[in-house]
C-alpha cells in the first residue's frame, strides 16, 4: 500500500469513527489507489489477489460503510453496476453510452449551475452531479476502424 494511502485511510476512520482493519484497509486501497470508476465485484477481484479468504458481502458492506461515512462516493446507478468513486473533490462524469466507461469531469468545465424554480416541497438539496453522456474515444475510434 502507498505510504499515503495508507496515512489517508487511516486518518478518515479515526474522523468517521471506523475501526482499522486489514480487510478494510485493502478495500480502500484497491479503490483509492488506482484512477477510475469500480464495481464491487472488480475491487473483490483486486483484493482477493491479497486476501483470497474476503467474500464479495464483505466487500459490499465496507463499500457501503465507507460511502455512508462519506470516505468513497457512489456514481450513477442508471448504468447497470454499482460503480464506486474515490475522487471526494466536486466533479461531474462523462458517461460512454457505449461501454459504460466513466470519466470525472472538473466542476470549473462547466457554468455554474442554478436552478430556476423551486424544488418540491420539503426536498433537501445536498449537491448537484450532472452526467454527460455519449461516445468515449476508445469507441469513436472503433466504430470508425469497423466502417472503413
Amino acid at each position: 500500500m502507498r505510504r499515503e494511502t495508507y496515512n489517508e485511510f487511516r486518518h478518515l476512520c479515526r474522523a468517521h469513527n471506523l475501526a482499522v482493519t486489514h480487510q478494510r484497509q485493502r478495500i480502500f486501497e484497491a479503490v483509492a489507489s488506482r484512477p477510475g470508476h469500480y464495481s464491487p465485484e472488480e475491487i473483490y477481484e483486486q483484493v482477493k489477489q491479497d486476501l483470497p479468504s474476503i467474500s464479495l458481502a464483505t466487500v459490499y458492506k465496507n463499500l457501503k460503510t465507507f460511502i455512508e461515512a462519506g470516505m468513497l462516493r457512489e456514481v450513477s446507478l442508471h448504468h447497470g453496476a454499482w460503480r464506486i468513486d474515490a475522487n471526494l473533490h466536486p466533479h461531474h462524469h462523462l458517461v460512454c453510452t457505449r461501454c459504460r466507461s466513466i470519466l470525472d469531469l472538473d466542476q470549473d468545465l462547466l457554468a455554474p449551475v442554478k436552478l430556476r424554480g423551486k424544488l418540491p416541497s420539503g426536498f433537501k438539496l445536498e449537491k448537484f452531479s450532472i452526467e454527460i453522456q455519449g461516445v468515449c474515444k476508445a469507441c469513436v475510434a472503433s466504430e470508425s476502424r469497423t466502417h472503413n
